[in-house]
């Protein structure tokens, strides 16, 4: 497969090729300048998921005008697993992600390369995510699946009418919080990340959910910090940590990507006091958007939880080739697999629940 052709039915002069993002300087700058720009999108991004797992390459694929200006840009690693097969995914572990396009014909062409590059890789299956690109996105031979769900907060009003929008359970307990003698801080020490991943593995065991490597984590965090794109916060309760959460700032959004609260501390409702004040924080540095991320339609606790925050939802969509896998995704959180894992994490020995983590997260994507 040749890395770079001309595009003359498209546009005159248009080449499509591929680009190292990590060493090309016009990539993150067009990530920046882009309406679907999101963090995941970065180079930073590239770097640590490939310092993190071995199993995962990313290529990047990119529309140039004739002044080798991008134009369009697909991001799409290929993930490679013994036990889950081999496939090309647009963007692993991104909450949010989407195709970089302003076009259906930018869509079209990308996808055509993409589908070049896993008949080359010998690749089983691609999946591109999506969110603010999906009407772009009806391309031919993809098939669109609805799973997930984003929930999502406008700040662009004043915090007392945000406030007003909460449900009355929520506006309880973030009451509750606030007499609870409760401390919020910001912080970005690597002892305190330490810190927030054991809550945060607590939290997934009790979720059976395994829980991603701290290694990938670490590393996200020293990306995020240095760059000044995201931010520990914390909560804690006579100085031992009963909440936290890992948030990311680009652009106008603040999103909430990995949280974790200790359920001793339940009866204090640390978990809405983080949230609430999160929320003030975004507010007050002018962010318009607080994301609360993707849910699962079939995680009707989540689902609401995140409702009763006043927020607006929207789909999610994945689109995949061929057909026929986009059945077997939709219906892997039912699968038996799915539920014998979630039911091992839960009962698994403490300290074996992060060597499992460790050993999963090495074959997922």
């Amino acid at each position: 497969m040749p890395l770079a052709f001309h595009l003359s039915a498209f546009t005159i002069m248009s080449t499509i090729k591929l680009i190292d993002p990590i060493t090309d300087p016009r990539w993150d700058k067009f990530v920046e300048n882009h309406p679907f720009g999101l963090v995941c999108h970065l180079s930073g991004w590239k770097r640590v998921l490939e310092e993190s797992f071995k199993h995962m390459k990313g290529y990047y694929i990119v529309l140039v005008d004739e002044n080798d200006k991008i134009k369009a840009g697909l991001p799409i690693y290929e993930v490679k697993s013994w036990i889950t097969g081999k496939r090309l995914v647009s963007i692993p572990f991104a909450t949010l992600s989407d195709p970089l396009i302003s076009t259906s014909d930018e869509m079209q062409n990308l996808l055509d390369f993409a589908l070049e590059l896993a008949n080359k890789l010998g690749d089983d299956y691609i999946e591109i995510r999506a969110l603010s690109s999906s009407s772009l996105i009806q391309c031919s031979p993809l098939m669109k699946t609805n799973q997930y769900k984003h929930h999502y907060l406008s700040l662009e009003i004043e915090l007392d009418e945000i406030r007003k929008s909460f449900h009355k359970m929520t506006k309880r307990n973030i009451n509750k919080g606030m007499r609870s003698d409760l401390k919020f801080g910001e912080t970005n020490d690597e002892l305190d990340i330490l810190k927030f991943y054991k809550l945060y593995c607590m939290t997934r065991k009790h979720l059976g959910l395994p829980p991603q490597p701290y290694e990938y984590i670490k590393m996200l965090c020293d990306f995020l910090f240095s760059s000044k794109l995201g931010t520990l916060l914390v909560v804690e309760h006579d100085n031992k940590l009963v909440a936290g959460g890992i948030f990311f700032k680009f652009k106008e959004r603040f999103s909430n990507e990995f949280d974790a609260w200790d359920r001793k501390f339940d009866a204090l409702r640390p978990n809405y006091y983080l949230y609430w004040e999160a929320i003030k924080l975004a507010h007050f540095e002018g962010y318009k958007i607080f994301d609360f991320g993707r849910t699962s339609q079939f995680n009707k606790g989540l689902m609401d939880f995140k409702r009763r925050w006043g927020t607006a939802m929207v789909d999610l969509p994945c689109f995949y080739y061929p057909e026929s896998i986009s059945r077997k995704i939709g219906e892997r959180e039912k699968s038996f697999a799915y539920n014998a894992v979630s039911t091992l994490c839960k009962r698994v020995p403490n300290f074996a629940f992060q060597i499992m983590g460790n050993f999963i997260y090495r074959h997922l994507g």
